[in-house]
């Protein structure tokens, strides 16, 4: 299902669906967008003018990957760590209601479908994965350990990793 978007660089991906979600008419920031904060552990509001595109390319590929979303869920993802002063910082979830206004106008745009069988949230459409699936980024570059050292020097490695780096005080029996 998600196969593919774990191979791409997720920051790029996002960016270019922003671009993408820019030319679809229903969805569109409003204007109380620009003053608020996007939860109760950020200092500042959004700097970014595309924020509210990028926040919603963002929230479409979590419902690429997970599939049924719901908001409670998305407030976690997005939520953050929040500096309470000399009291020691907790976690706070993100706003509810930028999040579910996102999910409302990616509804409109036919991206988004509501869910009430055995989930209860929201999960992407055909025309939504269609999109998801049009972007074109670059892949991410991996490099396994054996052609980055050497594969004598990764065999090596592997067997001290295995041994715990000594033998621990295991006796190994060696032949002679």
């Amino acid at each position: 299902m998600a196969r593919e978007i774990f191979s791409k660089d997720p920051q790029a991906v996002n960016v270019a669906l922003a671009a993408a979600l820019k030319n679809v008419s229903e969805i569109k920031a409003p204007t109380w967008s620009f003053f608020v904060k996007t939860g109760v552990s950020k200092q500042r509001t959004p700097e970014d003018p595309d924020f509210w595109y990028i926040r919603t390319a963002s929230i479409l590929r979590q419902l690429y990957i997970h599939g049924v979303v719901g908001v409670e869920r998305l407030r976690t993802r997005y939520g953050g760590r929040k500096n309470r002063g000399v009291r020691p910082a907790r976690f706070k979830k993100s706003s509810g209601k930028m999040i579910r206004l996102i999910l409302q106008q990616a509804e409109k745009a036919g991206l988004v479908e509501t869910v009430k069988d055995q989930q209860f949230g929201r999960r992407l459409t055909k025309k939504g994965r269609d999109l998801l699936d049009s972007i074109k980024v670059e892949e991410k570059v991996v490099i396994a350990l054996k052609d980055y050292i050497g594969k004598d020097r990764a065999v090596e490695v592997q067997e001290e990793v295995n041994m715990g780096g000594e033998n621990n005080g295991i006796e190994t029996q060696s032949e002679e």
